[in-house]
């Protein structure tokens, strides 16, 4: 029985990033003698156990072969005479496909290492093909390994699983597992453009693949192409480390600008409501979580009125407020200028140019804060007691608005 370390934590070290989880596969071993030498097992579809004492996963050596479609038709075949270089042929990536024995000697049957130096992510087998979750995972890594690229080869074999129906037997909650984790990475636009290479962007996303090749004014968007606006303003966030919910928030803010129709282009009058729907049939689909949702369908819905802030009438903007939730969740109303300020940053340009909206949003909040509501609702009619908070926020804004003062944004 010999146990190797193997996959990402090889692949880091050799890199020289730091490695927090290790994997490791046992060759010459049955279950039955990892249990007696006090492993836990965990895996359900495969013989998986933990060390008693570190509690790190060990797998054995085993094989996968195709048995149905999409990425849970498989046989599983794990024994004693599989060996190491069986097991890490089934691996998606020559980069993933090396192991390390108990001596720290480097097991390279694949050329893992040849392509690390060569910045190349590059399927070890035409096995890939038979798990469509691999094109989301080789998205992924490009989102997060910003100065890989993709093998034509490999790219091309993604492109042939995806016209073969492949990714369209991937479970929604896995989509959006793999895609949230690349939002979280780097560069997110290199995930989305790896997806566009190789066409499973307009079958897993098509509200963002229709964005690409759709004009915007150019007086406001040097950039032009509303596709590359959104791959701009993605990345805008993940440079800021904002959080996941402002991230798909970013990603999302312009979706209904993709469905404007051509003879209207570059004017997209109402997009933010056709936005709003398509967030909502986006988030439905592959089960976004509630709190980016919900995040999202705001921005959609009020980023324009964000950048007219300037202009709003105090109504207008303790409306603003009240929509957002600014009052119970200030938490969620940074979040959301957030991702609004990314949307201003994301066109050339503009990274460095002033953005008092957000200052401004911020002063109105505190100015209709600072009315006692209580004592408001105490004194006003019971049936208009909302009515009664509203107008108080609003005089008190108006006064805050019209006051001269030097901390104007």
């Amino acid at each position: 029985m010999k146990t190797y370390i193997v996959g990402g934590a090889v692949r880091d070290r050799l890199l020289g990033l730091p490695v927090t989880d290790r994997d490791f596969v046992v060759v010459g071993a049955t279950p039955d003698e990892m249990l007696a030498l006090g492993f836990q097992p965990v895996g359900k579809d495969f013989p998986v156990f933990l060390h008693p004492q570190t509690h790190e996963e060990y797998a054995l050596a085993r094989t996968e072969r195709k048995s149905g479609h999409g990425y849970k038709g498989f046989k599983v075949y794990a024994a004693p005479e599989v060996t190491l270089e069986d097991d890490l042929l089934r691996r998606d990536l020559t980069v993933n496909a090396m192991a390390e024995d108990e001596t720290g000697a480097l097991i390279d049957p694949y050329g893992g290492q040849r392509d690390l130096a060569a910045k190349i992510f590059r399927h070890v087998s035409v096995a890939f093909a038979e798990d469509p979750v691999r094109i989301l995972r080789v998205a992924r890594f490009a989102a997060r390994f910003t100065d890989f690229a993709v093998a034509p080869e490999t790219i091309a074999l993604m492109r042939q699983m995806v016209d073969n129906g492949e990714v369209d037997a991937l479970v929604p909650e896995r989509v959006w597992q793999e895609a949230a984790r690349g939002l979280m990475d780097a560069q997110p636009s290199r995930m989305f453009q790896v997806l566009r290479d190789c066409g499973a962007l307009a079958r897993l996303f098509p509200e963002i693949d229709r964005l690409f090749g759709v004009p915007q004014p150019p007086e406001h968007h040097p950039e032009i192409d509303t596709g590359v606006h959104t791959m701009l303003v993605v990345d805008w966030a993940a440079r800021q480390g904002f959080s996941l919910p402002v991230r798909f928030a970013a990603l999302t803010h312009d979706l209904g600008k993709g469905v404007t129709p051509p003879e209207l282009w570059p004017k997209h009058h109402g997009h933010e409501a056709r936005s709003v729907d398509l967030v909502r049939t986006l988030s439905e689909r592959i089960r976004v979580p509630a709190d980016c949702r919900d995040l999202a369908v705001a921005v959609a819905r009020d980023h324009g009125n964000v950048h007219r802030a300037l202009e709003l009438r105090p109504g207008t903007l303790v409306e603003l407020l009240e929509r957002i939730d600014a009052f119970r969740r200030p938490e969620r109303f940074e979040e959301f200028l957030q991702a609004c300020e990314c949307d201003f940053r994301g066109r050339p340009g503009y990274p460095d140019k002033p953005f008092p909206e957000a200052v401004y949003l911020r002063q109105a909040l505190q100015a209709a804060q600072a009315i006692d509501a209580a004592e408001v609702a105490r004194s006003a009619d019971p049936v208009r007691i909302r009515e009664a908070i509203f107008q108080a926020r609003a005089a008190a804004v108006a006064a805050w608005r019209d006051r001269p003062r030097t901390d104007k944004p």
